[in-house]
C-alpha cells in the first residue's frame, strides 16, 4: 500500500515569508508576453494600450502622422437625460403597459430616451501627433507589459519611448535621433465637424457636434501647447503638453485635468506638466516602473498553454492600467474612448447588466482587491443617487442601481428590461459581499459591506409580492438580454436570474448580519430568504429562462446561469442535484451551439465550465475568444473577426468586459476557494502536467501559491493575512495521510487553524 505523507511546515514569520512569496518566480517577466509588432496599428481599436486608471493613450499611425488619442476617465457629457412624461417614467407604467398589451408604448417613450438623447455620454480628450513622414518604415512596435513601457523603433534608427506613469496624472514620451524641429501638436477632437442630422443607435452613435460644444481654445507657446474645452453645464477640460530638445533627443510630458462646478478642484493639465516636468523624465520613469515591479509581484502563474498564458498577462496588463482606488471604475472602452469623431459605442456608459460586473472577476484570487476598490468607492459616493432612483422610479425603500448609468451613477435609459432591472444593485452588491469574504476586513464590512447589501435586501423586500404559492415573486422579472427589448422579455414568471440575485442578497445579508451580531436582521433575512421558491430546472436541460421557459436558443448572455456562476449558489459542491443540474445546463449550452454569441459569452462561459471542473472545455472556449474574438493588441471586440463560424455577430466594437472575464476563467482553472473549500488547480485539461500559480487570494484572506510538475503537485504554500481556519482539499495522491498539526475531515479535505502572519507550507513524500 502507497502511504503520502503529507509536510505541514508550520512558521510565524509576517513578513519574512510573506516576501518569500512575492519573490517566488513565474516567470513573470517573460518577453513573450509582450506585444510586438513590425508596424504601428492604422486604426484606433489596434493601438498599444497605455494607462492608469484615470489617464489612457493609444499610439497609432494615422496617415503620416504618430497619434497619441488621449483618454481621461472622467471627461463626461453629465447633461440629463430629457423625459418628456415623467409620470410614464416608473416600474409600474411599465407593469401597466405589459398587462394592457400596450408595449409598444414603453418602446416608443422609454427604450428611445437612449438614442435619442446624445448625452450623457463620454466624450474623447485630444490627441498629440508628430509628422513621421520622413521616418519611412517601421522596425519594430512592442509593449513590455512587465514595465508598461511601449518602444517603436524605426528603420533610419529613430527610436520612442512612451508610458502613462502608474500613479500619477501624466504620460511621457521620448524621441532619440530627431532633429529640433520635430515637436507634438495638440489635434482637437471634431466637436464642431460633422453630420448633426445623422440618426444614430446605442451602438453606431452621432457625430460630436450634435453635443453643440463651441470651438476649443489653443494656445502655443515654443515648448508647449494647450487646449481648453467647454461642454455642458460649467464642465470644461484641458489638455497640456510640454517638451524639450537636446543632442537629437525630444523629451516631453502631457496630462489632461478636469473641471466641473460640483467637483473638487485640482491642478490642472498645465500646472501638473510643469511640476513633473522639472522632475524630469529620468526620474519619472523610475518610480513609474516601481509601480508596475509591484504590481506584478501581486500574482503571477504558468501554464503549459502559451496562448492563453500569455492573453492572461495581457488582460492583467490591462486590468492594472484601467483600474484604481483613486479613479471612477471601468466603463465600456475604459480609458481607451473611441478615436473616430463620433460619441463611443454605447457612449461609453456603465452598464451594469454584466458589463461593469465581469471588469472585477479578476481582482479576487488574481490578488487585485485594492484595484477593485474604485469600483466600490464609486458605488458609495453615489449610494445617494441610487436611493433618490429608487424612490422615484420603483416608489420603493431601500436601493438599487439602473441598469446603465452615467459618471454620476443617473440614469442613461435604454432597453427598459436591463436598464431597469429591480436587481442591478443585488449583482453589484456581490462585490461587497466578496471584497470582505476575500479581505476579512471587519471594518469594511461594518461600514460597506453589511450597509449596502442591507439597503439592497430592504428594496427586494419592498418590491417582491407573495404569490398563491406563498413563495416570493416580481410584479414584472427579466433576464437580460434574453428576447431582447421585446414585451416578452419582461417575464411575469420569476426568472432565475432575478430569483438568483434575491436569493444571493437575503444569503449573503443574513451572513453578514450574524458576523456581526445583528441577530434581528439575520432572523429577518432568513425568513425571506425561506420564502423564495426554488430554481425553475428543467429535467434534460438544465437551468431554465423562468419556470415553462427552458433554454432553447443560442444566446450572448448567460444570464440563466448566475446561480452556478458567479453567484456559487448551485455549486458541485452541494449534492449530486447539483451535479445533474450543471451538467444538464452547460450540456445543453453546447448543443445550442454558439452562433449568437459575443466575444464575452465564450469568456463567461469558459468561467461556468471552470466551475463544473470541465478544464479541456473552458481551455477550449478561452481559446476561441483570444484566436477569433480579440484585435492584434488584444482588445475584445464582441464579434468574430476572422470568419470561422463562430458567431453570426462580425462586427467590432470594442468594450473590455469580455477581456477580464477571460482573466477570471484562467483563476478560476488553476484554483477556486467561492464554496469555503480551496481547490487547487481544480480544472486543468488533461494535457497540463505542468503548471504553477504564485500569490493568489483565497476566500479568508489566505494568500495560496502552488506548483505541479509532471502530473503531480508538489507544494502549496500558504500565508494568513487575518488568521483564521483554512479548508483544503487535499491536492497530493490518493492514500492514506499522516498529518501533525492539521485535522482530516472527511478523506481528503485537510483543516488548519492558523494565526495573523502564519506560513503553513505542504509538500508531499511517497512511502511504500
Amino acid at each position: 500500500m502507497r502511504v503520502t505523507k503529507i509536510l505541514i511546515i508550520l512558521v510565524i514569520e509576517t513578513l519574512g515569508f510573506l516576501g518569500g512569496l512575492l519573490g517566488q518566480n513565474t516567470d513573470n517577466q517573460n518577453v513573450n508576453h509582450n506585444l510586438t509588432f513590425n508596424q504601428l496599428a492604422t486604426t484606433w481599436d489596434e493601438a498599444i494600450p497605455l494607462g492608469n486608471g484615470m489617464l489612457g493613450t493609444l499610439i497609432w499611425q494615422k496617415e503620416d502622422e504618430l497619434r497619441f488619442s488621449l483618454d481621461r476617465a472622467d471627461l463626461w457629457d453629465l447633461r440629463p437625460m430629457k423625459i418628456k412624461n415623467i409620470e410614464e417614467w416608473s416600474y409600474s407604467w411599465i407593469i401597466n403597459q405589459r398587462n394592457k398589451n400596450t408595449f409598444r408604448k414603453v418602446h416608443k417613450r422609454l427604450d428611445r430616451l437612449y438614442d435619442d438623447n446624445p448625452a450623457p455620454t463620454k466624450i474623447p480628450g485630444a490627441a498629440l501627433e508628430f509628422n513621421i513622414k520622413e521616418f519611412g518604415e517601421v522596425e519594430t512596435v512592442t509593449l513590455d507589459i512587465a514595465t508598461a513601457i511601449s518602444k517603436v523603433k524605426w528603420k533610419n534608427n529613430v527610436t520612442l519611448t512612451s508610458f502613462v506613469h502608474g500613479e500619477k496624472n501624466e504620460g511621457w514620451f521620448r524621441f532619440e535621433g530627431v532633429n529640433e524641429n520635430f515637436h507634438p501638436i495638440i489635434m482637437p477632437p471634431n466637436y464642431t465637424k460633422g453630420d448633426k442630422n445623422r440618426e444614430a443607435n446605442s451602438l453606431d452613435t452621432q457625430d460630436l457636434i450634435t453635443l453643440g460644444y463651441n470651438a476649443g481654445a489653443l494656445s502655443t507657446d515654443k515648448n508647449s501647447q494647450t487646449y481648453v474645452q467647454e461642454g455642458w453645464g460649467g464642465f470644461k477640460y484641458m489638455v497640456s503638453v510640454e517638451w524639450k530638445f537636446e543632442h537629437h533627443v525630444l523629451e516631453g510630458c502631457w496630462s489632461i485635468s478636469t473641471e466641473y462646478p460640483k467637483w473638487e478642484n485640482e491642478e490642472n493639465a498645465k500646472q501638473v506638466v510643469k511640476k513633473s516636468f522639472k522632475e524630469g523624465y529620468e526620474k519619472q520613469l523610475l518610480s513609474h516602473t516601481e509601480w508596475w515591479n509591484k504590481f506584478w509581484q501581486r500574482a503571477t502563474i504558468r501554464i503549459p498553454d502559451t496562448l492563453l498564458e500569455k492573453q492572461w498577462y495581457l488582460e492583467m496588463y490591462k486590468f492594472g492600467s484601467a483600474a484604481r482606488k483613486n479613479a471612477p471604475p471601468i466603463a465600456l472602452q475604459s480609458i481607451w474612448t473611441a478615436d473616430n469623431g463620433r460619441i463611443p459605442p454605447w457612449k461609453g456608459d456603465y452598464h451594469h447588466d454584466l458589463n461593469t460586473q465581469l471588469c472585477y472577476w479578476p481582482a479576487y484570487s488574481g490578488n487585485h482587491l485594492e484595484l477593485e476598490e474604485g469600483l466600490l468607492d464609486w458605488l458609495w459616493k453615489y449610494r445617494g443617487n441610487f436611493k433618490k432612483y429608487t424612490r422615484d422610479f420603483f416608489d420603493a425603500d431601500g436601493l438599487n442601481v439602473p441598469g446603465s448609468t452615467s459618471l454620476e451613477g443617473i440614469s442613461m435609459g435604454g432597453w427598459s428590461q436591463y436598464a431597469y432591472s429591480p436587481t442591478t444593485s443585488a449583482w453589484l452588491g456581490q462585490h461587497f459581499y466578496q471584497h470582505w469574504r476575500y479581505s476579512m476586513n471587519r471594518d469594511f464590512l461594518k461600514h460597506r459591506a453589511y450597509p449596502w447589501i442591507k439597503e439592497v435586501a430592504i428594496f427586494l423586500e419592498d418590491i417582491t409580492e407573495v404569490g398563491m404559492d406563498g413563495k416570493l415573486k416580481l410584479p414584472l422579472s427579466s433576464s437580460p438580454e434574453i428576447y431582447n427589448n421585446q414585451d416578452k422579455a419582461w417575464f411575469y414568471e420569476l426568472t432565475n436570474y432575478d430569483l438568483a440575485l434575491i436569493r444571493s442578497t437575503f444569503k449573503n445579508a443574513a451572513e453578514l448580519a450574524g458576523e456581526l451580531e445583528i441577530d434581528a436582521d439575520k432572523k429577518r433575512w432568513n425568513d425571506l430568504l425561506s420564502k423564495c421558491p426554488d430554481f425553475a430546472v428543467d429535467s434534460k436541460t438544465g437551468l431554465m429562462y423562468a419556470s415553462g421557459y427552458p433554454c432553447n436558443e443560442s444566446h450572448r448572455h448567460h444570464s440563466h446561469l448566475m446561480a452556478i456562476h458567479p453567484l456559487g449558489l448551485i455549486d458541485l459542491s452541494l449534492d449530486e442535484d447539483a451535479q445533474i443540474i450543471i451538467d444538464n445546463t452547460v450540456k445543453n449550452l453546447q448543443e445550442l451551439g454558439t452562433d449568437y454569441w459575443t466575444g464575452y459569452s465564450f469568456s463567461w462561459f469558459a468561467n461556468v465550465l471552470a466551475r463544473a471542473n470541465k478544464g479541456n472545455e473552458a481551455a477550449e472556449m478561452l481559446r476561441i475568444f483570444a484566436e477569433n474574438f480579440c484585435l492584434p493588441n488584444s482588445f475584445h471586440v464582441n464579434g468574430e473577426q476572422y470568419n470561422r463560424g463562430y458567431s453570426t455577430f462580425k462586427y467590432r466594437p470594442f468594450t473590455i468586459e469580455g477581456n477580464f472575464a477571460f482573466a477570471s476563467a484562467v483563476q478560476e482553472m488553476l484554483m477556486q476557494s467561492h464554496a469555503g473549500i480551496i481547490h487547487v488547480f481544480p480544472a486543468l485539461p488533461d494535457n497540463w502536467n505542468d503548471a504553477a500559480f504564485n500569490n493568489f487570494r483565497a476566500n479568508g484572506a489566505f494568500i495560496i501559491s502552488a506548483n505541479k510538475t509532471d502530473g503531480q503537485v508538489q507544494f502549496v504554500n500558504i500565508y494568513s493575512e487575518k488568521g483564521g481556519v483554512i479548508k483544503i482539499k487535499n491536492p497530493f495522491k490518493e492514500g492514506k495521510y499522516l498529518i501533525d498539526n492539521a485535522h482530516i475531515l472527511g478523506e481528503d479535505i485537510i483543516e488548519i487553524k492558523m494565526r495573523v502572519g502564519e506560513k503553513v507550507e505542504l509538500r508531499a513524500s511517497e512511502e511504500i
